[in-house]
C-alpha cells in the first residue's frame, strides 16, 4: 500500500502544473476504482459527461445548445443568457426548432456585433 501510494504522489508532483492532465487522471483514477469496486457501468459513465450534449446545457464560452421540449419554449433565452452570463457575455439564440428532442443553439458573444 504504501509503494502505491508513493506511485501515486510521484506522478502528482511531475503533473503539478498540468491542471487539465491532473482533471484527466483523477477523473480515471476515480473511474478505475470504481470498475475493481464492480461498478463498471456506472464507472465509465462519470465520464460520459464529457462525451458530448446531455440533458442539460452543453457548451463553452463561444456558446452552446440544450435540449428542445415545451417546457423550455417561455425561457430558452433565459437559459441561454444565464449560461453566457458565467463568463460576463451576453447570449444569442442561432437554432429553435420546435421539435421535441431537437436541440436550440445558441452564441455568446461581448458586443454587439461582434461574435466569437
Amino acid at each position: 500500500m504504501a509503494r502505491s501510494k508513493r506511485i501515486i504522489y510521484s506522478l502528482f508532483a511531475v503533473l503539478r502544473g498540468f491542471a487539465m492532465v491532473r482533471t484527466i487522471v483523477i477523473t480515471f483514477a476515480i473511474s478505475a476504482v470504481a470498475v475493481a469496486l464492480g461498478g463498471s457501468a456506472t464507472a465509465w459513465a462519470i465520464g460520459a459527461e464529457f462525451a458530448g450534449p446531455g440533458p442539460a446545457v452543453t457548451g463553452n464560452d463561444t456558446g452552446g445548445i440544450f435540449p428542445y421540449s415545451p417546457g423550455v419554449e417561455p425561457i430558452y433565452r433565459q437559459i441561454a443568457g444565464d449560461f453566457c452570463a458565467r463568463w460576463g457575455r451576453f447570449a444569442k439564440v442561432t437554432s429553435f426548432h420546435r421539435v421535441y428532442g431537437d436541440y436550440v443553439g445558441f452564441v455568446c458573444y461581448d458586443r454587439t456585433g461582434k461574435i466569437h
